[in-house]
């Protein structure tokens, strides 16, 4: 049972990593920190609630049964962080989101120190790792305990379903819509198969009846699967679009190799050297900076007459005003990379004082053509 609930823990652990993976500009977001807040709690929750955590935990502080406080205690924070959550996530003024938010750490911090509270007042001498919820169904403030601590969970949860299912209905769509779905399943999967069974369990002893398998054997796989739900429902979004913003980086990355390969040889470029382990985002942006380097200092050796004939070239042939401009960018580039005085040629006759204007994929898709349309053996000359 304990490695169950310690994959829930790690699912919800590498989702908050997963959303929070630029901490640099998370703040800027204002839902990226709730977000996170919630699902490590989440994770925090998971962890204490193992059977191993809990004797561990017992021992270490001398109490039977004191890992029971602490996973109240946290599974109530993260109930509180997902209506924090769905303030956040419903928005509107600042001063009321505030108040709002404030109003509910008052009231799941009192819940808190009332579970705390309740236990210390309880006899409860007889350590149970996986079914204390029954063990002590009738035992006076722990009672209490168990029903307040259920309570909070359902209400918090109930709320953040509704709103994710209206969300999912009416007002987003994609991917975002997707992953409301998600996590709107997973929270239905632990109002139903976790607070209602652990519930129906606790009921039943009231009334004389054993149905402890429902707290015992059918709560904890379903709240694991509600997590991993709601896991991949938070991270769904945000790592699609990672993943497509990673292709589309590679794909330029390909796109811009022709104009590296036409300018690497000047003398004070760069470099770059990617690592197999390096994201195309990354290795983008050193092949990025290598090229902007080079352009900078083969500028100077642009020649106005071979830009202004492949401009007029280009717009013969039917290109648009960029299309042309960039074409002659491209037809200066090569010739001021054939002519690079750190190679031992002359400078150029007649240098002009030019600043690149087009965009780097313009120029290599450029570049292409203005190769295409150069035998290879007035290149090299």
């Amino acid at each position: 049972m304990s490695l169950v609930v310690y994959v829930a823990a790690l699912v919800f652990f590498l989702a908050a990593v997963l959303i929070f993976r630029h901490p640099r500009t998370a703040p800027r977001n204002p839902l990226t920190l709730p977000t996170c807040a919630s699902i490590c709690l989440g994770a925090l929750t998971f962890f204490c609630a193992a059977p191993a955590t809990l004797a561990a935990f017992n021992r270490f502080t001398g109490i039977p049964n004191a890992g029971a406080p602490l996973t109240y205690s946290t599974l109530s924070a993260y109930s509180g962080s997902l209506l924090i959550l769905l303030i956040h996530w419903r928005g509107g003024p600042p001063r009321q989101v505030r108040r709002m938010v404030r109003a509910g750490m008052a009231v799941y911090a009192s819940l808190i120190i009332t579970i705390i509270v309740l236990f210390s007042l309880a006899d409860a001498g007889t350590e149970r790792l996986q079914d204390l919820d029954t063990y002590y169904a009738n035992t006076r403030y722990m009672r209490e305990m168990i029903v307040l601590y259920l309570t909070g969970h359902l209400a918090s949860t109930i709320m953040m379903s509704l709103l994710c299912l209206r969300w999912a209905r009416d007002e987003v769509t994609g991917l975002l819509r997707t992953g409301l779905r998600l996590i709107l399943a997973g929270l239905t999967l632990d109002v139903t198969g976790f607070v209602c069974t652990k519930a129906t369990a606790v009921v039943a002893r009231w009334l004389g009846y054993d149905l402890d398998f429902l707290s015992t054997t059918v709560a904890p796989p379903a709240a694991s699967l509600g997590a991993l739900l709601c896991a991949a429902g938070f991270v769904l979004p945000g790592l699609v679009s990672a993943v497509a913003a990673e292709r589309r980086s590679l794909t330029e990355f390909r796109s811009l190799e022709p104009l590296w390969l036409e300018v690497r040889d000047v003398a004070t470029v760069p470099k770059p050297q990617p690592s197999f382990w390096q994201l195309p985002r990354t290795r983008l942006h050193l092949l990025e900076v290598s090229i902007h380097d080079a352009l900078l200092r083969l500028a100077a050796e642009f020649d106005d007459r071979v830009g202004e004939e492949a401009y007029q070239a280009a717009v013969d042939q039917g290109h648009t005003s960029r299309s042309a401009r960039a074409a002659s960018e491209a037809a200066m580039t090569v010739e001021a990379a054939r002519r690079n005085p750190a190679d031992g040629h002359a400078p150029v006759a007649h240098p002009g004082k030019y600043r690149l204007t087009s965009e780097l994929l313009d120029l290599a898709d450029a570049l292409a053509r203005v190769r295409l349309a150069t035998p290879r053996q007035a290149r090299e000359q």
